[in-house]
């Protein structure tokens, strides 16, 4: 927010909690666009042990992602022809859902999963009866 003095920045403080649990975004004040220039000088680490960042569950769900991402992909195209292009790129678009940070990606990833597991079992399926 600008109020032509400070811009305000609202993060998620890993104090402020609901009901539920879930992180709830506090408003900090102009002093942070200097705390970002130096998270910004850091990016170097990232990907490396000293990433702490990097550490956390939800970037641990991010790697092992992509992992599962490449071998959806891989797994399509080894039985992919022109009839089953549209289910194959339904397949793979599914991730452009997993949206958000924290709980709000967390239950987009928990309904994509839903979405996920079944389409994924349906192209199986149709592709073991067509190899019989």
């Amino acid at each position: 927010m600008a109020d032509g003095k400070f811009i305000a920045t609202s993060l998620a403080s890993l104090a402020n909690r609901n009901a539920k649990g879930e992180l709830v975004k506090k408003t900090y004040g102009g002093w942070m666009k200097g705390a970002f220039g130096v998270l910004a000088k850091l990016k170097g680490l990232r990907g490396t042990a000293f990433d702490v960042f990097g550490h956390t569950e939800e970037r641990r769900t991010e790697r092992a992602l992509i992992t599962e991402y490449r071998a959806l992909v891989d797994e399509l195209l080894a039985s992919l022809d022109a009839a089953r292009l549209p289910e194959a790129v339904a397949l793979a678009s599914l991730p452009d859902e997993i949206r958000g940070y924290g709980h709000v990606k967390e239950r987009n990833l928990a309904a994509t999963r839903v979405k996920w597991e079944r389409q994924l079992a349906a192209w199986r399926s149709r592709g073991r009866a067509l190899a019989a």
